[in-house]
């Protein structure tokens, strides 16, 4: 019996998804215009429970509406870090009802924990890394609990961070779509003008990576589009693509349990 517990154990630790998957699925969707791809792969049920990942940004409409076409009822997924553009809160109210999305799931950061890391809410002017740790690393990791699956707008040429990407990739164990990663400014463009999407309304200001408030800045001509993100700080993403390393005092409340 012991002998058998230990071989259930084994199988249910198993990943849902291998990297053989991810790879068979790159071979199989290879030269597939995305939109075919996100119907073939939700009408054949092949991604499990999936959701799709947004924040509401500068460029996310195009993924959002690509979804929606396909398929109305995949869960959209937001994380209100608290710290959030008037204006993002708003555009999300705008796409979510020009786009008929029929599942919106808002998350935010725990409140014990904010009250123990960050309870002057300005974490994110010395320690960026665990700002976002906290305040959206986390409740993402637990929005995801559940998922097989979950849909990136990450896209290659948005910084050297981000080249090469794949569009399946394995994330602990996880299935993870990163449906417009080898998509161009132009090609974003064209789909806006093409189905009259709705703009964010800082774009025209130039905020080109629009994420909290308080770590984002308008992006200069000729520079990186996420140059405007944690301007001056040696970080380029959140911790949601990466791992994020908070600064490590041991003594610092923020790297310290919360139970």
């Amino acid at each position: 019996m012991a002998e058998a517990a230990r071989k259930i154990d084994v199988i249910d630790a198993r990943p849902a998804f291998t990297q053989a998957d991810a790879d068979a699925l790159n071979a199989r969707f290879e030269g597939v215009g995305t939109s075919e791809m996100l119907s073939i792969l939700f009408a054949e049920e092949m991604l499990g429970k999936v959701a799709i990942v947004s924040s509401f940004g500068t460029e996310s409409a195009v993924l959002l509406h690509l979804v929606a076409q396909a398929d109305k009822s995949i869960p959209v997924i937001f994380v209100d870090t608290l710290k959030m553009f008037p204006e993002t809160l708003d555009y999300r109210e705008t796409l979510i009802s020009a786009f008929g999305v029929e599942n919106s799931w808002v998350v935010t950061p725990n409140a014990d924990v904010l009250a123990a890391r960050d309870d002057k809410g300005l974490r994110w002017s010395f320690d960026p890394d665990g700002c976002c740790e906290i305040r959206k690393v986390e409740p993402l990791a637990r929005a995801k609990r559940g998922l097989d699956t979950w849909i990136s707008g990450r896209k290659a040429f948005q910084s050297q961070t981000r080249q090469n990407l794949p569009r399946f990739e394995i994330e602990e164990g996880r299935l993870k779509l990163n449906a417009l990663g080898d998509w161009t400014k132009d090609d974003l463009d064209a789909y806006f003008t093409e189905h009259d999407l709705p703009r964010h309304p800082l774009e025209a200001q130039g905020y080109l990576s629009i994420g909290c408030e308080p770590c984002t800045s308008k992006v200069l001509p000729g520079e990186d589009p996420r140059a405007g993100r944690w301007r001056g700080w040696d970080k380029v993403e959140c911790g949601i693509h990466t791992s994020s390393t908070p600064l490590g005092d041991p003594e610092d409340p923020a790297n310290q349990p919360v139970f």
